[in-house]
């Protein structure tokens, strides 16, 4: 099906476009009461990242309420270790928690990767579902959590600020590290193909704890492995968004990929300078800009588009939209950078 509004793959690609196109992470639901409405129908919220027909329909909410350029399917970068047989629960306002972690070779070992498609069939099926829904209005977007990001939360069991065991644990058993990074990267490499088979237009990678790491480490046990996932994942345009890896933008020109996405911390200057448009830049506004008044929300949105002009760009938040934004700024953000 012919695509009507493809300006995010254009942009991705280096082709010409009219005007920059403007999608937000975390859109599908968060902010909008048509999401709660569902949400509040169901035991929780996996209850609606297993439910294919009620995750298509919170996915293209955003499409039709906000006007968006892309849909990004609705589920969560955790089902990759449930897949693998690490159950988690997502605690209401404390987020993830997984009762089993893994701690040692034999934990490792016993780490399921076959029957992706089988164990994961309710996103591949969410997708299939959404693609037929949108007719062609939009592209949507797939996405997975990036090896490092994921075994962080693997170990750790749960959110945290330092992420200390599992930073530990690269120090302690590097070995292991590296055991356990290569077999999150095989099924996240298989998960990412049979969502693009399902019907995916573009992937980004989410490397949600990068910047938590240091310099050397982040080379080593994350940088590492999103290579791989982008040498082996390239029948769609693919975004690398590692949040907080101001220090490896440098190391990101080699990525065989479309776009890098940059948090609010990075400068576009900087990046613009690094990449010289060799790869599409994708952010960066603060999302806590959004708090401010309308006046604010269209100033800081042209400010962040004067600092791309004459650069491959996507607009988009520098990280997901908070769940207490108000609809209408975010709306004013999508229209000041469609009116740009």
């Amino acid at each position: 099906m012919k695509l009507k509004n493809d300006l995010i793959l254009k942009a991705a690609k280096g082709e010409n476009i009219d005007r920059t196109p403007v999608w937000l992470m975390r859109q599908a639901g968060r902010i909008l009461p048509e999401y709660r409405k569902i949400r509040n129908s169901l035991s929780g919220f996996k209850e609606l990242v297993e439910t294919p027909y009620l995750a298509a329909e919170v996915t293209i909410q955003p499409v039709d309420i906000l006007n968006v350029d892309a849909a990004i399917i609705f589920s969560d970068i955790l089902v990759i270790p449930e897949a693998m047989g690490l159950q988690y629960e997502m605690v209401e306002k404390k987020g993830p928690y997984f009762p089993k972690t893994v701690s040692n070779l034999t934990d490792i070992n016993n780490l399921n990767t076959s029957n992706i498609e089988d164990r994961l069939s309710y996103v591949f099926e969410a997708i299939k579902i959404t693609k037929e829904q949108l007719s062609g209005r939009v592209p949507l977007i797939g996405f997975a959590g990036a090896p490092w990001t994921i075994l962080a939360y693997m170990i750790e069991g749960q959110g945290s600020k330092t992420f200390s065991r599992a930073k530990s644990f690269l120090y302690r058993e590097p070995k292991l590290a590296h055991l356990l990074l290569d077999k999150i990267t095989q099924t996240t490499i298989k998960y990412l193909k049979l969502q693009i088979e399902a019907g995916a237009d573009l992937i980004q990678v989410f490397d949600s704890w990068a910047g938590i790491l240091s310099p050397e480490y982040y080379k080593e046990f994350g940088m590492k492995y999103i290579d791989e996932i982008c040498k082996a994942v390239c029948d769609v345009p693919t975004t690398i968004f590692s949040k907080g890896a101001f220090f490896a933008l440098d190391q990101m020109k080699n990525l065989n990929c479309n776009t890098i996405g940059l948090d609010w911390t990075m400068d576009a200057g900087n990046a613009v300078n690094i990449f010289k448009n060799s790869k599409t830049l994708q952010g960066n506004l603060d999302p806590c800009v959004l708090y401010g008044d309308f006046k604010l929300v269209e100033t800081k949105t042209k400010e962040m588009l004067d600092k791309f002009v004459n650069s491959r760009h996507i607009a988009n938040l520098g990280h997901g939209v908070y769940p207490d934004t108000d609809p209408e700024k975010v709306k004013c953000f999508i229209e000041t950078v469609k009116s740009y």
